[in-house]
């Protein structure tokens, strides 16, 4: 039977790479002590060095600036349907008076 994920919380995550910058011992010697695999603390320390005010957010949540992307986006959108209606009504009021 395949072993389920482990999951780790921001919290964990943050200490750890913390925890390996601090300590000049081998990557691999770590993840034998933490019992966490090579590779995964591997991701961790590059998302730290990435983002390093928001390096590991949630599942399904977004970092502060793709979630102001995302509104953006959305707002945008939305003021190009409503340009798109007055755009219609114009025409149509504008037929009208002819």
């Amino acid at each position: 039977m395949s072993e389920s994920r482990q999951r780790y919380n921001q919290t964990f995550k943050e200490e750890t790479v913390k925890y390996i910058q601090q300590h000049s011992k081998p990557l691999t010697e770590i993840a034998e002590e933490l019992n966490i695999p090579v590779n995964t603390l591997r991701q961790w320390v590059a998302k730290y060095r990435q983002f390093p005010d928001e390096p590991f957010v949630g599942s399904g949540n977004l970092r502060n600036h793709d979630q102001i992307v995302k509104d953006l986006e959305e707002r945008n959108k939305d003021l190009e349907e409503e340009l798109a209606i007055l755009k219609k009504a114009l025409h149509i009021f504008s037929k009208d008076r002819k």
